[in-house]
Order: structure tokens, then C-alpha cells, then sequence
């Protein structure tokens, strides 16, 4: 097996598949990430050892095996769950028989398949670099495997500076065809797939306590861009979902879907317009100011006023909108809003029932008993991401047992009260707060933002929102939660924070420019050029000719010609090597002399000196002179003994 890999072109190979796993560690099950953390370095352990490639009679059964979970955990192989769930098995299998360079060569082929499918999945800036690092270590490895040694005396340094130069080299070209090649519709991912809950987002249903997930997670959820006036931050109340129906544990909507007439909204403040630049959330759900007057394009404007767009957003999004933030929200109530705004489980908290029927006793009109519910909240309560767990009644073991929690406990508890004093209510969640950059002009919303408040509704003046959370932690509203609750992360505090806030402006970029990047934009990119709607034609007809310029240039470098490096390659490297060392030794040779003469004249003068060094000298000149070219395991084998030579025996000193 003249091609068999060396030691270092082998570890490289498994640094480089391992690199490539890592970046998919994120959405990879269990019982497949555990056996390739073990596959990698175990197969390197064996194969120091002289172990050979593992056995098609275990390879054939691991694959068919792998084949076999995939379909039973997802259904079928197609979408971005099963599939980079088996392009990542299949890569950690193919390491297993891996043992020449052709076969290293396939697995740097697929490698780069499946690091390139993880984007899929995230286009982060930071992850986008991570990705092209482990590409730079690919190509690095691709260096590694060529027929003759490179010509360089630090070969791992000279593969590393190959990739960058080649990878640097590729970026005009990526550049083009990103920009130029026909954008598709619909992502490639839209097969059927098992990728419907892949981010953490807002949900239809709330249960007290589920949220603390979403209020740890500190990356940005949406930015806002505000046409003129910036409402203040107890004004920043971004509308998701409305929240009507409570089985004694869950708020939900998911039977309120029936088409009704809008609810109707009297505008008392001028209209804020403003645009915002919405993450995946694999949702439907836009968020919007509190109130929207109107839905922006390809979305819906819901009865309750909240805006779902046509499909799930699975990409970044961007829509302008428009909202009053003073308003009065459905001035009459109909009899079925009234019923569902009412509604209450049987059976259920039963001392929360008695405390609300108990303020309807003593005569207190509607916003007399939301105010005692806000009371009762501000005077012996704390707000708290980590609260106790709740049982069966929740909101009475919240009101009465636990008296801490985060905005989930305080909005389901207060609307559960108005409705047990007779009182419409419902939960909204949404965002609230957010980050305003003065350098750039935006408002930067993160996951952590996330908020549940209660809307119930007054005679006169409809639906009014109250923020229950407020009454118990106002800095929750000015700070967000992580602050109020004490609970603030290292990367969350002081100036870290802020400097992360302010880098923001990199992401928000990235995020417009090149992640925004869609069919629509490409469209126009060509108007500045007096086509004002570009079609794929005009685009591959572009993409031709820089494509067409490049490949001139690279014919006219390559054309050039190159003068033979003055340092040689890896094997004259180890030869000048190993003379140098026999030269201190005083066993010199002349520079017109080839390897046998100097052997023969070392020999007579120390025939000791002479049985050291003949193995190497004959291996060199083998090497040199009776290959065509030698193999990289070979150059690597004969470097390691010249690096091991260590002269016995100096040259005596002429009387």
C-alpha cells in the first residue's frame, strides 16, 4: 500500500472530521454525538498502535444500523434534522476505514458537505467565521495529502498558509456567486423534517415557570428602527400572542382560531412607523408595538390585534408596521369574547376564587379590584427567575404558599383573579424593554425580553393593559429581567454588557446585508446599471463573465512560471538535515559530492561514524533517485530518523 497515510497526514485528517462534527454538536441527539466523541479518538489511539482499518463486517452493520435509527427517530431521511444527523454519522464511520490517501480524500469531500449543511441551521456571524476556520483546517489537511512533499521547511505551517491563500483566493468568487446565482424561494430545508421547534421562541401556550428558558437566552431576538420619535421604555411593549383559554395549568389559543371582526381601535396619540428586523423563530408570530394599526405585507392582522405572518419565519425577516401606543382597544365586548374573556376551570384554585369573589363583596368597582390585585402584588412579593415549583393549583400556591416568581406567575395570577371577580381578562406575551443603540439609532430586543402582561377590559375604555410584574419589580421593566432578578450572568454585567450591546451593530449588519439577502433584493441590484429588473438570465450572464476574467488571470499567473524553491522539498529538507548534524560531528561533505561518494568517504576515515549514518544515506538515496516520487509516509518516516540521529562518534582532529 504505497499511498498509505503518515501519522501526522492521519491525525490531521481526524482534527479536520472532528473540527467538522463539533459545529453540528448543537442539534445532534444523544445517541449519536456520544459514540463520535469516542469514535475519533479512539481510532486514532489504534491506529498509533499498528491497528488496521476496522472491518467491513462492522462497518457495513454500524452504517445499516445508523440508517435504521435515523428513520425510526425522525420518520424518513430527508430535511435538515435526519439529514445532517446522517451526513454526520456516515462521516464518522467513514474515518473507520480510512487508510490512504485516496480514502482521506472522499472523507475531506463529504466533510466539506456536511460543514457547509451546518449553516443550515444558524448564519450567525461568529458561527459564519467558525465555519470558515474549519474550512481553512480542510484545506490545510487537502495540502497535507498531495503526492510530493511541499517545498517548506515547517510542512504543517506551509499547509496552513496553502488553505489560507486558497481560501482567501476563493472569497471574490464566493462573493459573486452569493450575489449573482438565482436566489430559490424557499429554502433548501423545506422538506419534510422534524424542524419545527429548532429555536427557542414565543409559544401559544404559557405555563408559569416554562419561560425562565427563553429569559436566560441572550441573543438578539429582533432590532427596531424607528422613522422619528423613540417611545420610551415603559411604552415598549412588543404585541405577540393573546393568550384566552386556561385548562387549570396551560394558557393557550389554540381554540380561539375562528374568524371574527377585528376588535375596533381608536388611535389617541399619533402613529409611530417603524421597521424591525425579526431572527428565525420557526413561528409564525410578528411582533409589533403595542398596538399595530394595520398588518404589514404577506402577514395577517388577528382579531385580537396580533400579526401572524403567511408562513412560519424561518429566516430573517424584516416588515415595516405601524402602531399607537395610546389607544382605546375594542370600546364594546360581544357575548362570545365576553364568555371566553371569563372562562374558568372547574375545580381549580379555589382560595384565588374566594380572595377575588371577597373584593366583589366589599363593593369594589373593576379597576378597585385590579388595584387590590397589584396590592397585594407589590407588598409581599418577589420577582425571581428560579421560583419554587407549583402544584396542582397553581395560582393558589402562588398567591398564598410560594409569593415568588417571574412575569409568567404574575400575569396567569392576576388574570385568573379578574376573571374570578367577574372581570374580561387575558394574558399577552410578547417582549417588553430592549437596548437603545444611540450610535447607530436601534432598538435591540433579545430573547431575554421576553414579557407576559395581563389586558382585561373596562367599561369605556376597552381592553387596558396592566403589567402585573411592574407592581413587584419596576426595574424589570426599565432593566430587563436578568437585572431584576439578581440573575445576571458574567457576559451579562457592567461593561461587558455594553460592549456586547454595542458590537451588536456587526451582527445587525451581517444580519441585513448578507443574511437579508434575498430573491426580491437581487431583483434590484442591477437597476444602478439601467436594468431595473434583474432576471436569472442577466444574473448567470454577469456571473459569466466575472467568472470568465478570473480564470484568464489565473491561466496568465499560472503561465508564469515558477523557479524550483530554493529550500527543496520536505525530503531535501531531512537531507540538509541530516549533513549539518554529520558536519558538527567533522564529517563534512563537498558540495559536488552525491550521497554515496560521502558515505564512502566517511567510511574511510571512521568506519564506526560511517555504520551510523549508512542506513540514512542509503534510504535518501532511494528515496531520491529510484522513485518517481516518494511517498509522504516514506519522506515523514526517513524526517523522524533523521531528527532521532544523534552522532556517536566525532571525526578525529589531523595531528
Amino acid at each position: 500500500m504505497t499511498d498509505r497515510l503518515g501519522t501526522r497526514q492521519f491525525e490531521l485528517l481526524a482534527a479536520t472530521l472532528a473540527a467538522t462534527l463539533a459545529t453540528h454538536l448543537g442539534h445532534l441527539p444523544v445517541w449519536l454525538w456520544a459514540p463520535l466523541a469516542a469514535i475519533v479518538p479512539l481510532r486514532v489511539w489504534t491506529r498509533r498502535r499498528g491497528a488496521p482499518a476496522v472491518s467491513a463486517w462492522i462497518r457495513v452493520p454500524l452504517t445499516a444500523l445508523l440508517l435504521l435509527v435515523v428513520i425510526v427517530s425522525f420518520g424518513n431521511v430527508f430535511g435538515r434534522e435526519p439529514g445532517s444527523v446522517l451526513g454526520a454519522g456516515l462521516l464518522g464511520l467513514k474515518l473507520l476505514e480510512t487508510e490512504r490517501a485516496r480514502d482521506a480524500r472522499v472523507a475531506l469531500g463529504f466533510a466539506a458537505f456536511v460543514l457547509m449543511s451546518a449553516l443550515l441551521f444558524t448564519q450567525s456571524l461568529g458561527f459564519t467565521l467558525l465555519v470558515c476556520a474549519v474550512l481553512a483546517l480542510l484545506l490545510a489537511t487537502l495540502a497535507a495529502l498531495q503526492p510530493a512533499p511541499l517545498p517548506t521547511r515547517a510542512p504543517l505551517r506551509a499547509h496552513f498558509r496553502l488553505a489560507a491563500v486558497l481560501l482567501g483566493a476563493s472569497l471574490p468568487l464566493g462573493a459573486a456567486a452569493f450575489v449573482l446565482v438565482p436566489r430559490l424561494g424557499s429554502p433548501l430545508w423545506g422538506s419534510p423534517g422534524n424542524d419545527t421547534a429548532a429555536r427557542t421562541g414565543l409559544s401559544e401556550r404559557m405555563t408559569p415557570g416554562e419561560f425562565n428558558e427563553l429569559l436566560f437566552d441572550d441573543t438578539p431576538a429582533f432590532r427596531v428602527d424607528f422613522d422619528a420619535a423613540v417611545p420610551p421604555p415603559q411604552a415598549r411593549y412588543f404585541r405577540a400572542i393573546v393568550l384566552w383559554e386556561f385548562d387549570g395549568a396551560t394558557w393557550s389559543r389554540e381554540r380561539w382560531r375562528g374568524a371574527r371582526l377585528a376588535e375596533d381601535l381608536d388611535a389617541q396619540t399619533p402613529a409611530l412607523d417603524y421597521r424591525i428586523t425579526l431572527e428565525p423563530t420557526d413561528r409564525p408570530w410578528l411582533p409589533t408595538l403595542d398596538i399595530p394599526l394595520a398588518a404589514p405585507l404577506n402577514a395577517r392582522l388577528l382579531a385580537d390585534r396580533v400579526v401572524v405572518a403567511e408562513t412560519p419565519v424561518i429566516q430573517p425577516r424584516e416588515y415595516r408596521a405601524r402602531s399607537a401606543i395610546g389607544y382605546r382597544l375594542a370600546s364594546s365586548l360581544d357575548k362570545a369574547s365576553r364568555a371566553r374573556a371569563l372562562a374558568l376551570p372547574e375545580g381549580f384554585n379555589p382560595r384565588a376564587r374566594a380572595l377575588a369573589e371577597g373584593w366583589r363583596r366589599e363593593g369594589r368597582d373593576d379597576q378597585a379590584v385590579a388595584r387590590a390585585a397589584l396590592e397585594l402584588f407589590h407588598a409581599s412579593f418577589t420577582y425571581t427567575l428560579n421560583p419554587p415549583l407549583l402544584g396542582r393549583n397553581s395560582v393558589d400556591d402562588f398567591l398564598f404558599d410560594t409569593r415568588r416568581g417571574f412575569c409568567e406567575h404574575y400575569a396567569s395570577a392576576f388574570v385568573f383573579l379578574m376573571r374570578a371577580a367577574g372581570i374580561p381578562a387575558r394574558v399577552v406575551t410578547g417582549y417588553q424593554g430592549g437596548w437603545w443603540n444611540a450610535a447607530s439609532a436601534y432598538l435591540l430586543v433579545r430573547r431575554s425580553d421576553a414579557h407576559a402582561w395581563a389586558e382585561i377590559w373596562l367599561p369605556g375604555r376597552g381592553w387596558v393593559r396592566f403589567d402585573p410584574t411592574a407592581a413587584v419589580s419596576p426595574e424589570r421593566i426599565e432593566r430587563g429581567a436578568a437585572a431584576a432578578s439578581g440573575a445576571e450572568g458574567w457576559s451579562q454585567t457592567g461593561w461587558l454588557r455594553d460592549l456586547r450591546n454595542r458590537l451588536d451593530v456587526v451582527n445587525r449588519l451581517w444580519t441585513e446585508s448578507v443574511i437579508g439577502f434575498n430573491a426580491l433584493r437581487q431583483k434590484g441590484m442591477l437597476t444602478p446599471f439601467g436594468v431595473p429588473e434583474a432576471n436569472p438570465g442577466d444574473l448567470m450572464l454577469v456571473l459569466s463573465a466575472i467568472l470568465g476574467v478570473a480564470m484568464l488571470f489565473a491561466t496568465l499567473w499560472a503561465m508564469r512560471g515558477t523557479a524550483a524553491p530554493a529550500d527543496g522539498d520536505a525530503l531535501e529538507h531531512a537531507w540538509k538535515r541530516l549533513r549539518r548534524r554529520a558536519a558538527r560531528a567533522g564529517f563534512a561533505a563537498r558540495p559536488e559530492q552525491g550521497p554515496l561518494d560521502w558515505l564512502r568517504q566517511v567510511r574511510a576515515r571512521e568506519p564506526e561514524a560511517a555504520a551510523e549514518l549508512a542506513p540514512l544515506i542509503e534510504i535518501y538515496a532511494e528515496l531520491r533517485y529510484a522513485r518517481a516520487a516518494p511517498a509522504p509516509a516514506e519522506v515523514d518516516a526517513f524526517a523522524r530518523r533523521v531528527r532521532g540521529y544523534r552522532p556517536r562518534r566525532r571525526a578525529a582532529k589531523p595531528a
